[in-house]
């Protein structure tokens, strides 16, 4: 059986790895799958809190509630980040975010 604080640590390392690279990459893409990253970091944190509160089934379905509710929001995110980069990138013909610092009409 796998500690639980090894999933932890592994959820803190995914975590700043997508921080990293929201904050030092500059295309959008590659900003958009750090994002999901983090999210996933978060996913797994909250699937081992439940795992550790294994013993009250309440607190593990909340702990999978919680993790249904961010796998939606990460794919409602993916859905509306990925047509507005194809808007940008029909615009501007570039995503890189450097050259999308002026959002005029």
């Amino acid at each position: 059986m796998i500690p639980v604080n090894y999933y932890l640590i592994l959820s803190g390392v995914l975590f700043s790895a997508g921080a990293v690279g929201v904050l030092i990459r500059r295309n959008s893409l590659v900003i958009f799958m750090s994002i999901e990253l983090m999210l996933n970091a978060a996913n797994l944190a909250f699937v081992a809190f439940a795992k550790m509160h294994s013993a009250n089934p309440a607190v593990v379905h909340n702990g999978q509630i919680f993790v249904f509710f961010v796998m939606t929001v990460a794919a409602a995110e993916v859905a509306v980040g990925l047509a507005l980069i194809v808007a940008i990138f029909r615009k501007k013909q570039s995503i890189d975010v450097d050259q999308l610092n002026q959002l005029k009409g």
